[in-house]
């Protein structure tokens, strides 16, 4: 029996799917004139089966088409031996980047983000947190070692809220670098290099007529020059001296001459008292100072020798010293090393400061000492209240030519300790000390020069107007 045969589709036109018949087969039959049909074939078999066809290359999956080729540029004539190099016609493939040498997946290909050839072999690759946290090492590193110059540096600057928050900011590192003696290894570097540090004389620098070098000089010189009979200007080891007596009233033709010498602490001091005495009239004062500095290490800066070349400048009468808040250290000495704290350290450092005060004197100039104030640290504080003592010492060997003013009753509190405020007479609430624990805020500064001039009056017998 002949199954029966399926009407041939609206669109089919005579073949199967709108294609023309095969040339001998009726329409919508098989070619057997009976009109049966066959099973659909399968076109994936009968690709299998044909094979690619001749002269058209087999289809590569997951490959691109090959790329054109690139032209070879026009040549040019080398110049005289001049190597030439020879540019051969390659194919110009922008479907994946050329393979470099290394391990590469089953499919020939690199793996993804895997460096492979010189790349891995010489690159070095680092976490950023590593790399981040061994850069802010060395800036603290950096940051303690340099803190005392950036405080100088602050210092140094206008006045200002910028100058505060410097100050503020570096003090207290600054101080963490002095006290663990840190702060020195600049000064070494400096000598290294052929820099002075702390921009004053060396021990060998000293001539006979020296010129004046970056003191700071808040207040403009009169220009006269008072001369003093039996006042010899030299050496102090070969210097005699017939000393004058501060009993005296100045005036605005026949001014009185201070120079006020000091480390950072001593600054402070200094600017508040050059204000103040220049406010007499009568009065013409002078300011050295310098930032860490002291008695101890003249190989970082010879405090004798630019008192020297002070002294040969401006002729003071009076000189005003407030010395020794970088001091307790070991001292340099041309022996050697004597170490901090022991007998013959304390011995060193008084005749040091015995010479200073001679050298003053010899110069023609009474010295008025003022001592350190109490420290916040109390490590430093009992340090300082020793060195204070050697002070106190030397200025009682040397009556009718210096005196000693202790900074303790001015500006600690009802039992002589450290205290950032203080109660003036007004009732009002005065901040006497930096942040740092260690320097004086312009209201302490104004009272310790207040006490200054109090002790010019009283001690020296200088009338001064109020």
């Amino acid at each position: 029996m002949t199954p029966p045969s399926r009407p041939p589709r609206p669109t089919d036109p005579g073949g199967r799917d709108g294609r023309p018949a095969r040339p001998g087969a009726p329409a919508g039959g098989s070619g057997d004139g009976r009109g049966a049909t066959f099973p659909r074939p399968d076109p994936r078999a009968s690709a299998r089966r044909a094979g690619p066809v001749a002269g058209r290359p087999r289809p590569q999956i997951g490959r691109p088409p090959p790329a054109r080729l690139r032209p070879r540029p026009p040549a040019r004539a080398p110049a005289d031996g001049a190597r030439t190099a020879v540019t051969e016609d390659r194919p110009l493939d922008v479907s994946e980047p050329p393979a470099l040498d290394g391990p590469a997946e089953p499919n020939g290909r690199t793996a993804p983000g895997q460096q492979t050839g010189w790349l891995a072999s010489n690159t070095a690759r680092a976490p950023w947190t590593r790399v981040l946290l061994v850069g802010l090492v060395c800036g603290a590193v950096w940051l303690v070692l340099d803190a005392p110059s950036l405080q100088r540096s602050a210092q140094e600057s206008p006045l200002g809220a910028r100058r505060t928050v410097s100050l503020d900011v570096v003090g207290p590192i600054a101080a963490l670098s002095r006290g663990l003696g840190l702060s020195h290894v600049v000064g070494w570097t400096d000598e290294l290099f052929g820099r002075t540090p702390g921009g004053g004389p060396t021990l060998a620098s000293v001539t006979a007529s020296p010129a004046r070098r970056g003191s700071s000089d808040l207040h403009g010189r009169s220009g006269r020059d008072r001369s003093r009979q039996g006042v010899v200007i030299g050496p102090a080891t070969t210097t005699t001296t017939t000393f004058p007596v501060l009993d005296t009233q100045p005036t605005a033709a026949d001014p009185l001459r201070v120079l006020i010498v000091g480390d950072s602490v001593g600054l402070d001091l200094g600017q508040a008292l050059v204000a103040d005495l220049s406010n007499t009239g009568v009065v013409n004062p002078d300011l050295d100072g310098r930032v860490d500095t002291g008695l101890s290490r003249p190989d970082y800066f010879d405090w004798p020798a630019e008192l020297q070349i002070d002294i040969t400048n401006d002729h003071p009468n009076l000189v005003v010293v407030m010395i020794g808040a970088n001091d307790p250290q070991s001292l340099v000495s041309a022996s050697g090393s004597i170490a901090y704290g022991s007998p013959t350290w304390t011995a060193e450092y008084g005749s040091r400061v015995g010479a200073f005060i001679d050298e003053a004197n010899q110069g023609g100039a009474h010295v008025l000492w003022v001592g350190m104030p109490p420290m916040a640290n109390l490590l430093l504080n009992a340090e300082l209240g020793q060195i204070n003592g050697i002070v106190q010492g030397q200025v009682a060997a040397r009556p009718g030519k210096a005196i000693y003013l202790s900074s303790v009753p001015v500006l600690g509190d009802a039992h002589g300790n450290y205290t950032a405020f203080l109660t003036n007479s007004s009732g009002a609430t005065i901040n006497v000390r930096t942040t740092d624990g260690i320097h004086l805020a312009p209201g302490g500064a104004e009272l310790l020069s207040q006490a200054v001039m109090a002790a010019m009056r009283t001690q020296l017998h200088i009338d001064l107007p109020h």
